[in-house]
């Protein structure tokens, strides 16, 4: 491999999201480390984007709700002799409900993959990073992180808690040279949704869902311009200040009256 160029890890790579931006690295020359807990996605993944832009494309199979992943990850790559040059935290799962009827080891799950692991694969790439004094980290959080709402309080929480880790760990590595940048993107076309519940095709062609496509065009320009927070589409911004401006009894009113939550008793 050419050493002048660089490397970027992207977690959650073989679809949605991450396969974009997977894509999109490796449209700029990027040679590239795709994790995924699926094999055949994964692989199939690194074949296209290997026929389609000739950068190298290393996969690791790897669960990253286990809780040694960060470790096993980075030792991983060190068996390789690869350097991660870009980190992309993108890896995430979905679930709908209350706090209180979520099946623990699924919520365990989803806070080990969207808080544990992607902090601690900051902590021991960004030290590398911060040793070598360039580096750049992309995490990917939510527009949920700018309001709480009922249904989504485990994801909705944990993205916020990626929201801010995004802009503490930019500061402190921003003095060193290190970029970290949070995309926050609204509710984007992936397979996060489940097609019977939540009409994917329809709202993506009324522009209420993004093309993953474009979500991660956007988060890749503004990881490469180190920005702080990049937060696509107008719609996606319009939807999310709207959010924030909405006071808490209207939520608490949409809430007891929401048919998809568990009703309260009389």
């Amino acid at each position: 491999m050419n050493a002048n160029v660089d490397t970027a890890l992207v977690t959650g790579a073989c679809s949605g999201i991450g396969l974009a931006i997977a894509r999109r690295l490796a449209a700029r020359g990027h040679a590239l480390i795709l994790v995924s807990n699926r094999d055949e996605p994964l692989a199939r993944a690194a074949a296209e984007i290997d026929a389609a832009h000739g950068v190298p494309v290393h996969t690791v199979v790897q669960d990253l709700a286990a809780p040694d992943a960060a470790e096993a990850l980075v030792a991983a790559v060190d068996a390789r002799g690869l350097q991660v040059d870009i980190l992309v935290n993108n890896a995430g799962v979905f679930f709908f409900g209350e706090a209180a009827d979520a099946d623990p080891a699924r919520a365990r799950a989803m806070l080990q993959l969207h808080v544990t692991t992607p902090s601690l694969l900051c902590t021991l790439f960004g030290a590398r990073m911060r040793a070598r004094r360039s580096g750049r980290i992309l995490i990917v959080s939510s527009i949920s992180a700018w309001r709480p709402f009922p249904g989504i309080s485990y994801y909705g929480s944990s993205k916020t808690y990626l929201r801010s880790f995004a802009a503490a760990l930019r500061s402190e590595l921003g003095v060193y040279g290190v970029g970290v940048t949070c995309l926050a993107p609204g509710a984007t076309a992936t397979g996060l949704y489940d097609t019977e519940v939540v009409p994917v095709a329809r709202a993506r062609q009324l522009g209420v869902m993004m093309d993953p496509e474009i979500v991660a065009e956007a988060g890749v320009r503004a990881l490469l311009r180190g920005d702080a927070v990049c937060m696509p589409g107008l719609v996606t911004r319009a939807m999310t200040t709207a959010a924030v401006l909405t006071p808490q009894p209207v939520i608490d009113w949409v809430r007891r009256r929401a048919p998809w939550l568990r009703p309260p008793k009389r």
